[in-house]
């Protein structure tokens, strides 16, 4: 508990604003978390201890949404991403053991940021993805899940491709999201990450952020047209894009 104590309450209560901030977005898109957290988490707190962080906070996150709305995922989907997300989880931790993946950041960063910009531009036709797209997409999102913690934008552009309603597009994307990082935090805890009372405590006292945020995302969500959402998502996918091509070069 001492590392909690030690970085102050003015930037606790800044960390706190941030948590906040980030599950909102995660609270509309399913994803995001560590793209708004990330930066202002790394000033304060080691960043070894930032994606247990997150992980644990992401899994009861998607939790406490699943238990809410559960029942709007579409688990057809679910059934075509998840064991293609297992296998590409499988070939990023293979990728991550024997090479430097950094070099499939910037091809990943430009394919998601053109994809966004072309979504937004409103130039396209609405176009559906059939079903054999699960296919790639999974599996790509499960690799960079893997190898970067930040695989939900290419779910998004899958699902945002596939179903009508933007309810089961965010529930959807929130159990993804849920089940990948429960695989993360059982890693964690066998390594015995978690038995660092620090960032439990830590995690404790953040954790009214994050219901917060969820349920004001959920609430927003909830008053937005589909159109709207979908341009909340691709604005998300967007910067997270731009992230990753920043992430390369600096």
């Amino acid at each position: 508990m001492s590392d909690v104590l030690t970085i102050g309450w003015a930037p606790y209560a800044l960390i706190f604003a941030t948590l906040l901030c980030a599950y909102v977005i995660f609270g509309i898109a399913g994803f995001g978390t560590a793209l708004v957290a990330s930066p202002i988490l790394a000033v304060f707190i080691p960043v070894a201890k930032i994606v247990p962080l997150l992980a644990l906070m992401d899994l009861f996150a998607a939790v406490v949404n699943v238990s809410r709305d559960g029942r709007n995922a579409d688990w057809r989907e679910l059934r075509r991403l998840v064991p293609m997300m297992i296998l590409g989880s499988l070939v990023g931790a293979a990728i991550l053991l024997t090479t430097r993946p950094e070099f499939l950041l910037p091809a990943l960063g430009i394919f998601v940021t053109g994809y966004a910009l072309y979504s937004l531009s409103g130039l396209k036709p609405q176009r559906a993805f059939s079903s054999t797209a699960a296919y790639p997409f999974g599996s790509v999102g499960g690799v960079f899940s893997a190898l970067f913690g930040s695989g939900g934008f290419i779910y998004a552009i899958y699902l945002s491709g596939r179903l009508p309603s933007k309810e089961a597009m965010r529930i959807t994307q929130t159990t993804l999201i849920g089940l990948s990082t429960l695989t993360r935090v059982v890693l964690f805890a066998l390594a015995g990450v978690y038995l660092d009372s620090s960032l439990l405590w830590l995690a404790l006292f953040l954790a009214p952020g994050m219901l917060i945020g969820v349920t004001v995302g959920r609430r927003i969500t909830l008053t937005m047209s589909r159109e709207q959402f979908l341009k909340v998502i691709n604005v998300v996918v967007l910067v997270s894009g731009v992230a990753l091509i920043v992430r390369y070069y600096l």
